[in-house]
C-alpha cells in the first residue's frame, strides 16, 4: 500500500505532465524526438538498475542482512562500482548518441527529428548514472522494509517537469524547439531530484554509502556473476521496446500514439505490479534464507492474488474504455481526433497483455530470490523472438500497431514459459487452492464490470465530447466502474474487505517508520 499509494500519485502526475506535453506539442517531430531522448536512459536504466543489477544485488544484500553479514559495507563497494562504470558508460553514450538515435528510432533518418532526438538525448542521458544509483539505494531501502522515499523518489522527477512546463507558460516560451529543450534538461534534473531524496533517506537510517575507489571483492564478483544474466534478460527486454520503437519510427506520430497508450497501462502496472514485485523480492529473499517454504507460498500465492485483483479489471476498463479516456486526457489543440483514434487502438492491444506484465512481477522473485538470473535470461530470448516476428512480420500488413501486438504477445509467452519453470521449487513455488478459486471469481466479476462500464459509456458518450464536463463525465464513469466491481467482487467472493483490511493491519511498522 505505501508503494503502491506514492506510485498512484508519481503516475496521476505523470499523467498531468503528459497532457501538458501531448497539448503543447502534440504527435509532430519535437514531441517524437523528445520521447525517443527521454526512452534512451530509461531503457538503459531498467537494463543496469531495476532489469540487473538490482534484481541480483537485492537478495544478496537481503542474505548479508539476515546473517549480519557486514551488508552496508557490500552496499558501499556495489554502489562504488556501479558510479564508475556508469560514469564511464554514461559519457560514451553521449558521445555515440547518432548511434543510438539510428539504433531505436531509424525512420528519423533524413529529417529534423534526428537531429532533435540527438540534441535532446545528449542532454537527458546522464539521467541513466544518476537514477541507477537511486534504484541501488532504493533496493537497499526496501530490504530493510523502508519503502517509503523509494516509492516517493519519482513524484520528484514529474514535480520537476510539472515545474518546468509552468516555466514554459509563464516565460512564453511558445515555439515547439524551447518546449522540447526545457523537457530534456528536466530529466537530469529530475534524476538529481530522485537520487537526492533516497540519498539522504539511507544517510538518516543510518545507511552512508560513501564513494570510495572501487574493489572487485569475491562479494563483488558473485555479484556480476548473478547480475550478468540479469543484465543480459534486462537487454532482451529493451530490445523487445527497441524493436517496438524501430516499426512505429516509420509511420508519422505513431512513437507519441504508442508513448501515450503506454503511460495509460503503466498506471496499473505501477500502481499495482511493479509495488507489489519491489516489496516481494525481499520478502522471498527473507522466507527462503530462514527455510520458511510455507511462508513463501503464502507470499507468493497472496501477491499474485493481490496483482490480479486490481489489474483484471483495469485490463477489462482500458480495453471498454480506451477511447474516452484518450479524448478527454490528451485532445485538444495539437493533439487530434485522429491522434486518439490510433493511440486508443494501441492502448487496446497493450491492456490484453496487462496481466501478463504484471504476472511477471510475482513469478520473475521465485527465480531471483533463489540467485537463479540464467532461467528468466533463456525465457527472455524466447519472447524477443516473439516479438521481433509479431513486430516486424505484420507490420507491413498492420502498421504501427504491430509493435503493441509483439509486446503483448511476447508478455503471454514469457508468463507460460515462467509459470512451467517454477514447477521444479517446490511447494514454495505452488499457488495455492484459495488463489485458484478466487481466481475464477475475479474473472467473473471483472467481466460483469466490463458490460456494465460498456453500457454506462454508451449511454454517457454524447457528453465526452463537451470540453467543460468531459473530465467529470470521465471521472463519473471510472468511480461508477469501481463501484460495480466492488460490488460484483464482493457478492461472488472475489476478495473479502475483512482480510484487506486484516492485513493492513499486520502490515510491519517498520514499512511505515520514517523516510
Amino acid at each position: 500500500m505505501t508503494v503502491g499509494a506514492w506510485t498512484l500519485l508519481s503516475r496521476i502526475m505523470g499523467f498531468a505532465r503528459d497532457i501538458f506535453i501531448a497539448r503543447m506539442l502534440g504527435a509532430g517531430p519535437v514531441a517524437e524526438a523528445f520521447w525517443v531522448a527521454f526512452a534512451l536512459p530509461n531503457m538503459f536504466r531498467r537494463f543496469f538498475a531495476e532489469g540487473a543489477f538490482n534484481m541480483a544485488f537485492v537478495p544478496l544484500y537481503a542474505k548479508k542482512l539476515e546473517a549480519d553479514d557486514d551488508a552496508d559495507a557490500f552496499a558501499r563497494d556495489a554502489f562504488s562500482g556501479l558510479f564508475v562504470v556508469l560514469l564511464i558508460f554514461s559519457a560514451l553514450g553521449m558521445i555515440g548518441m547518432p548511434v543510438l538515435v539510428w539504433a531505436m528510432a531509424s525512420g528519423f533518418a533524413g529529417d529534423m527529428r534526428f537531429e532533435l532526438a540527438v540534441f535532446y538525448g545528449r542532454i537527458a542521458f546522464p539521467y541513466i548514472l544518476l537514477i541507477s544509483l537511486a534504484a541501488l539505494i532504493s533496493g537497499l531501502l526496501n530490504a530493510n522494509r523502508r519503502y517509503l522515499a523509494a516509492a516517493a523518489a519519482p513524484v520528484f522527477l514529474n514535480v520537476v517537469f510539472i515545474l518546468a512546463l509552468a516555466l514554459v507558460v509563464v516565460l512564453d516560451w511558445d515555439t515547439a524547439p524551447d518546449i522540447g529543450q526545457t523537457l530534456a534538461w528536466s530529466v537530469p534534473l529530475g534524476g538529481i531530484a530522485q537520487l537526492g531524496l533516497v540519498y539522504a533517506a539511507a544517510w538518516r537510517a543510518g545507511h552512508k554509502l560513501t564513494l570510495r575507489r572501487p574493489r572487485l571483492t569475491p562479494d563483488l564478483k558473485h555479484l556480476a556473476v548473478i547480475a550478468a544474466p540479469a543484465a543480459l534478460a534486462g537487454g532482451v527486454v529493451q530490445i523487445n521496446l527497441l524493436v517496438g520503437r524501430q516499426v512505429a519510427s516509420f509511420t508519422e506520430g505513431a512513437i507519441v500514439w504508442l508513448s501515450m497508450a503506454d503511460r495509460l497501462y503503466q498506471l496499473p502496472l505501477g500502481v499495482v505490479g511493479i509495488a507489489i514485485g519491489i516489496v516481494l523480492l525481499p520478502e522471498l529473499s527473507r522466507q527462503l534464507r530462514a527455510n520458511d517454504p510455507q511462508g513463501a507460498q503464502q507470499s507468493f500465492s497472496r501477491a499474485t492474488e493481490l496483482a490480479l485483483l486490481f489489474t483484471l479489471p483495469s485490463a477489462v476498463a482500458l480495453t471498454v474504455a480506451a477511447t474516452p479516456i484518450i479524448r478527454v486526457l490528451f485532445e485538444g489543440q495539437a493533439f487530434t481526433a485522429f491522434d486518439t483514434a490510433q493511440t486508443a487502438l494501441a492502448l487496446q492491444i497493450y491492456a490484453l497483455g496487462l496481466p501478463a506484465f504484471v504476472l511477471q512481477k510475482t513469478l520473475q522473485p521465485l527465480y531471483f530470490a533463489r540467485e537463479d538470473t540464467k532461467t528468466p535470461l533463456r525465457y527472455a530470448l524466447v519472447s524477443l523472438l516473439v516479438n521481433a516476428c509479431v513486430a516486424i512480420g505484420l507490420s507491413y500488413a498492420i502498421g504501427y500497431v504491430a509493435a503493441a501486438w509483439g509486446t503483448t504477445l511476447a508478455a503471454w509467452v514469457m508468463v507460460v514459459l515462467l509459470l512451467r519453470g517454477r514447477r521444479t521449487m517446490g511447494p514454495s513455488a505452488k499457488l495455492d487452492s484459495r488463489f485458484h478459486a478466487r481466481l475464477i471469481r475475479i474473472c467473473a466479476a471483472s467481466f460483469l464490470m466490463g458490460l456494465g462500464v460498456w453500457a454506462v459509456q454508451t449511454l454517457l458518450a454524447p457528453f465526452f465530447m463537451m470540453p467543460g464536463i468531459s473530465v467529470l463525465v470521465l471521472l463519473g464513469l471510472v468511480l461508477s466502474g469501481m463501484g460495480m466491481f466492488a460490488l460484483t467482487g464482493q457478492i461472488l467472493g472475489a476478495y473479502q474487505l475483512s482480510e484487506l483490511r486484516a492485513a493492513l493491519r499486520r502490515s510491519s511498522p517498520v514499512a511505515h517508520e520514517g523516510l
